[in-house]
């Protein structure tokens, strides 16, 4: 006969095989019903608007040594509808909206930077309609500025499940937007142009005068 310890263990080793053929069960169905509802082909408009600058020199905004960081912040409208992402085995849903951009000195690195996000924890509140939203981040590079990048952004989301690993995907309709150069900066190289090309055309009387004061002088 089998002993106490030995009914146990074959109780439990049984109970373990079951729990792991429910959660898998469980794990199935739900990727099945988020193909079936097409949930990875989930259209989603994002428009940005405007972007804002600031130089920072706090080293919780990037900066280095004192050093001013130019940080950004972006106005944007969001309309999109995750309903599907939503089934008997969703916990919660992650939205977060990035953009993806090429660095200036080295074109061939891309960075990835987050500028808003939300929890959704309910199928009534999966569509949303936004307009002039302001970004809950600020945003800086590596790289001293922001401005004149061209930013590619994508509305991504994470399904958090209450049974199994975490689904991740993003939403079809990405959207570039290039934040502008500020105004004054504009200003300046075309001051700085016109008077290089000043120079170029010979235009240096002051100097001439100082050369005919210094010749009278030595002739007294």
């Amino acid at each position: 006969m089998f002993s106490l310890s030995q009914r146990l263990q074959n109780v439990s080793n049984q109970a373990l095989t079951f729990s792991f053929f429910i959660i898998g069960f469980i794990v199935a169905s739900s990727w099945y019903q988020l193909y079936r509802d097409d949930a990875f082909n989930t259209p989603g408009a994002v428009q940005a608007l405007g972007a804002n600058l600031n130089m920072r020199t706090s080293r919780y905004y990037g900066s280095n040594q004192g050093k001013p960081k130019q940080n950004a912040k972006v106005n944007f409208d969001l309309d999109v509808d995750l309903s599907s992402l939503f089934n008997w085995n969703t916990k919660q849903v992650f939205i977060y909206l990035t953009a993806e951009y090429d660095g200036s000195k080295k074109p061939n690195t891309k960075s990835v930077v987050t500028f808003w996000d939300k929890i959704i924890t309910s199928k009534k509140d999966a569509v949303l309609k936004l307009s002039n939203q302001k970004s809950k981040y600020t945003v800086w590079d590596l790289e001293d500025k922001m401005e004149g990048r061209d930013l590619t952004f994508k509305l991504q989301w994470n399904i958090q499940p209450w049974v199994g690993p975490l689904v991740f995907g993003e939403t079809i309709g990405n959207t570039t937007f290039t934040i502008p150069i500020e105004e004054k900066k504009v200003k300046e190289n075309e001051n700085d142009s016109n008077t290089s090309a000043d120079e170029s055309n010979g235009t240096n009387k002051p100097k001439r005068k100082k050369r005919k004061a210094k010749a009278r002088s030595n002739s007294v």
